[in-house]
């Protein structure tokens, strides 16, 4: 049996844009390509893409998912190693979910609440090696600070702002419009408006982060999720703005 790469694509929660990305860099190579030059997936490709995705939750760049695929050929023992990793995940994650109901409990009931107890199962620095590699120990720890300082009524305002440009990039895509137009580049403001709450971002940084949503899948899928070719846009509207206004 095989999926064509829309299928797959659906099915996986990712975008056909991802899928041909993971191609091009060696990773997830169809089973074949038809006639009509659809890519299509038979179920040797299903696992690897599985595999794939569980190393992308764990934090793992494209070439460091590429060296594990490839030291790793035995797919059992392989696919039993990322068993243990998910088990461990919902162990942490049980934790938390106890963390919170004591929390819950205690603050109901007048309860002195314990340190140990409000933060079991948390960890804050799960991406802290990334974020330092890619810009610097400085951005990392003012960063830190900066999301620390936040109650959770602050940390959901600050995703929904995303999440509200990010649907607006994907509605100005959907209407046809141009990167340059008057209205993709007042979304393309709110984006740089919204990064500039933790950094002063200079043109440098706007076009390279906009390059990155299209050159990191997992950026290309936060915006291409609200519909496929969103990243692009967005990358194109933010190179222009920076070089109109930076």
């Amino acid at each position: 049996m095989e999926w064509s790469i829309q299928e797959i694509a659906r099915k996986a929660g990712t975008t056909s844009r991802t899928l041909r990305h993971y191609g091009e860099r060696g990773l997830l190579e169809p089973s074949r390509i038809g006639a009509n030059g659809y890519r299509y997936y038979d179920q040797a490709a299903l696992v690897r893409l599985q595999r794939i995705l569980l190393l992308r939750e764990l934090g793992l760049s494209l070439p460091a998912i590429a060296e594990v695929l490839e030291g790793q050929r035995d797919t059992p023992a392989a696919l039993r190693t990322h068993l243990l990793l998910l088990e461990q995940e919902r162990e942490r994650i049980g934790r938390q979910i106890e963390a919170v109901r004591t929390t819950l409990h205690k603050t109901e009931n007048g309860e002195e609440l314990m340190a140990e107890e409000v933060f079991d199962g948390f960890d804050h620095t799960r991406y802290e090696e990334e974020v330092t590699e890619r810009w610097g120990r400085d951005a990392y720890e003012k960063g830190d600070r900066w999301w620390r300082s936040l109650d959770a009524a602050g940390k959901k305002a600050f995703m929904d702002e995303q999440a509200g440009i990010a649907r607006a990039f994907a509605q100005a895509l959907k209407d046809g419009l141009a990167a340059d137009s008057d209205e993709v580049q007042a979304i393309a403001g709110r984006q740089v408006a919204w990064l500039s709450t933790t950094t002063t971002p200079s043109r440098e940084y706007v076009i390279g982060l906009g390059r990155m949503y299209v050159d990191d899948p997992r950026f290309t899928e936060n915006y291409d999720k609200h519909g496929e070719g969103t990243a692009v846009l967005v990358r194109d509207a933010m190179e222009i703005y920076a070089e109109r206004n930076l």
